[in-house]
């Protein structure tokens, strides 16, 4: 029997491949946390990136936002001293006030904070409308970014979009259906949608159908992205677990996300959402990257992992030594 994700040593996850990832998710019955990461604002507490606090907090696998394939940069981790020539004594004064040129991260890469942090670590990349200043050109969900996502040691690439970037779903199906068909075969694709970045207007009820997420796994996701109850407006347990059996039916997994800005909400919030989620069935629990900004709340995380676990699990998250 596969191992379940918050079993997982940092030595198997070295040697993680996309079956081997889909399959601990699996195993893991509803109980893989995700969370996310901005890349590139100067992380809550200074010299430790926010991807690091957040996988000390229990999450299993950490999604990094905002990532620049072409030009890679996670601040809070030291700069690649080839990245880093020169800079010394640049940095504009307000960013200077906040961060050094020794861990604003320039040219830190997402295989990079895999090794440093022992878990599976994706980014995400967005199908904005061509030629569009929201989404630069390093981190458009392109075949040529997806590849070099892969060389830079993704496991993840998640297909979606940032709010203000007018991605729809059929701009995110015709993505992931390139996607697929560039890397498809050695990273786990995840696609959808976890707030209004593109819609807009219309309640959680109507946004999404089951021929919808047909269309995405056809186009070759493997996980379906989708609001977790109690977020967007009209996404109850119902509506959430309709979607799931949607994806499970087509066969994909389903992530269902707190894209709302509610990952800094008050715990109990946090664990309610969490509890709901599971209860809709969600193969992946998801926290997103807005406490303040960059990421959730760090006691937000261990509390979504607590709801979906227990403390067993989560401590053995935590606790687990770097050299197993």
């Amino acid at each position: 029997m596969a191992k379940r994700i918050f079993e997982l040593t940092p030595a198997d996850v070295a040697n993680l491949d996309r079956q081997g990832l889909l399959k601990a998710i699996v195993s893991s019955v509803g109980r893989t946390l995700l969370a996310e990461a901005m890349a590139t604002v100067p992380p809550l507490l200074g010299s430790v990136s926010n991807a690091e606090l957040a996988a000390a907090m229990g999450a299993d696998v950490i999604v990094l936002n905002v990532y620049d394939v072409q030009q890679p940069l996670v601040m809070g981790l030291p700069s690649r001293p080839e990245a880093a020539a020169g800079l010394s004594g640049t940095l504009p004064g307000p960013v200077a006030g906040l961060v050094s040129p020794e861990t604003l991260g320039l040219g830190v890469t997402v295989g990079d904070v895999k090794r440093l942090i022992g878990r599976p670590v994706g980014i995400m990349l967005e199908p904005g409308p061509e030629g569009s200043i929201a989404v630069p050109p390093g981190r458009r969900a392109t075949p040529d970014n997806c590849r070099l996502a892969l060389d830079q040691g993704a496991d993840l690439i998640v297909i979606s979009g940032n709010p203000g970037t007018g991605v729809t779903w059929p701009v995110i199906v015709a993505a992931t259906k390139a996607a697929h068909k560039a890397v498809g075969d050695r990273v786990v694709i995840v696609a959808g949608e976890m707030h209004y970045a593109g819609p807009g207007g219309e309640g959680g009820r109507g946004l999404f159908a089951a021929a919808d997420i047909s269309d995405l796994a056809k186009a070759g996701a493997d996980v379906v992205l989708l609001p977790a109850p109690g977020t967007v407006q009209g996404v109850t347990v119902a509506v959430a677990a309709g979607w799931v059996e949607a994806a499970h039916a087509a066969g994909m997994l389903a992530l269902l996300a707190i894209g709302t800005s509610q990952e800094g909400s008050a715990v109990e919030t946090v664990t309610r959402i969490a509890e709901l989620t599971k209860q809709a069935g969600a193969d992946i629990c998801h926290i997103g990257d807005a406490g303040y900004c960059g990421m959730a709340m760090p006691e937000n995380i261990m509390a979504y992992s607590t709801a979906i676990r227990g403390r067993a699990h989560t401590y053995r998250r935590i606790a687990l030594g770097f050299r197993r």
